[in-house]
């Protein structure tokens, strides 16, 4: 174990010298995501009452979905939000109540917290429902698990959802423990591996063929699907796609740090590097020094006011990520190995995100990233089999 450790350091300084620091997000004029392509769906939407699923990403250039439909004078009546709300800059887990948009003064309903499915009611006098949010790619990530929710409501409602599809930027690669039923939850409701791979409009074509939605239900769905991407384009955002996920590096380190949630560490909520910095106060690993505080976003994060002691991984950019290809678990055994209470350090929610608790185990009886990964293997390739039918745009393979 000291030597993986040893290594693990030397690793860092080898990819710290070999790669520029920071990813923030940008643009990328070669792909059109669905939204853009409105001469494609335009026509879709004449004579109906519109529900859009929508949150800060649902952008057409600089100008907002719902901003873009209404000036266009279509009948859009009602907003549902996810997680983090219709603006995006609520707490993960915050319950989020109904409400009106400011802008638009059309009703917000929540699809977080009790209501976190349309009902009946929500969907009365709706003729079609649209979902244009941009995903990262990561089981844990819940807008997938608000699909399956709107896809099944949609179902029984005998109502069609148009998905205006975006890249994955996490879609270049499988990785991950396939989640065991036992575990299903909101952060996890199929058994996927941690990074699946597939596109919202991909995932949902892979929920109806393969009989997933409740009461094995198939919704009627419409895709708009993206110009110019496939799944070995390294998709970069053009804006953080919640308020915790701030640049690219943290998009691409969420699969590994964002299981840190499970532990008593910090993963750097309440700093300028959420998902980029793991540590806590009085660590014997790592060179930084940060204090997580009160924030838009982050209200009340861990060792709030306290100062951690641990790593800064936002020195690793692209190259490190596209050249590894795989949820990275060093970081979180050797913190387990430094930890002074190991009884402590996992917490019923390491499962949960996990998906397994069979990663639990192994880090605590000492196996490495390596073993952990050969063992996820057998599972990765029979998923990937089943995946490769959904697919609706060239493999990374």
């Amino acid at each position: 174990m000291r030597h993986s450790f040893i290594k693990l350091i030397i690793i860092t300084i080898v990819f710290s010298n070999q790669y520029v620091i920071g990813q923030p997000f940008g643009s990328f004029p070669s792909v059109k995501t669905g939204a853009d392509q409105t001469e494609n769906y335009l026509p879709l939407l004449k004579n109906k009452r519109i529900a859009l699923v929508v949150n800060a990403t649902s952008f057409i250039n600089n100008t907002h979905l719902v901003d873009s439909l209404l000036s266009l004078g279509l009948n859009i009546k009602k907003i549902f939000a996810p997680e983090h709300g219709f603006r995006g800059n609520a707490d993960a887990g915050t319950t989020i109540l109904n409400s009106f948009d400011s802008i638009s003064k059309l009703p917000i309903i929540s699809l977080f917290g009790n209501h976190k499915k349309p009902s009946p009611d929500d969907l009365l006098n709706i003729d079609l429902v649209i979902y244009d949010i941009q995903d990262v790619g990561v089981r844990f990530y819940t807008y997938i698990s608000t699909l399956q929710y709107v896809m099944e409501a949609c179902a029984k409602a005998k109502i069609k959802l148009l998905i205006l599809d975006r890249p994955n930027p996490n879609g270049w690669y499988i990785d991950g423990p396939i989640l065991d039923k036992k575990f299903e939850s909101f952060v996890g409701m199929q058994s996927i591996p941690i990074v699946y791979a597939m596109t919202p409009s991909e995932y949902a074509i892979f929920l109806n063929g393969e009989k997933l939605l409740k009461d094995s239900a198939v919704c009627d769905i419409s895709n708009v699907l993206c110009k110019g991407y496939d799944h070995t384009v390294k998709y970069i955002l053009p804006r953080k796609p919640s308020p915790n996920l701030k640049s690219m590096t943290a998009v691409y380190l969420y699969p590994s740090t964002c299981l840190f949630e499970g532990t008593p560490l910090s993963l750097g909520r309440g700093t300028d590097k959420p998902f980029e910095m793991i540590g806590f106060p009085g660590s014997k690993i790592g060179k930084t020094y940060f204090t997580p505080i009160s924030k838009p976003g982050a209200s009340n994060p861990v060792f709030v006011n306290e100062q951690c002691h641990g790593i800064d991984l936002s020195i690793y950019n692209n190259g490190f990520f596209f050249d590894q290809k795989k949820i990275f678990l060093n970081w979180i055994i050797q913190f387990y190995l430094f930890y002074p209470d190991k009884e402590e350090f996992f917490t019923p929610y390491f499962n949960t995100l996990a998906g397994t608790e069979k990663l639990k185990n192994d880090i605590k009886t000492g196996k490495s990233d390596f073993m952990i990964h050969q063992e996820w293997l057998p599972d990765l390739i029979k998923f990937n089999e089943t995946r490769k039918k959904y697919l609706l745009y060239k493999d990374f393979e």
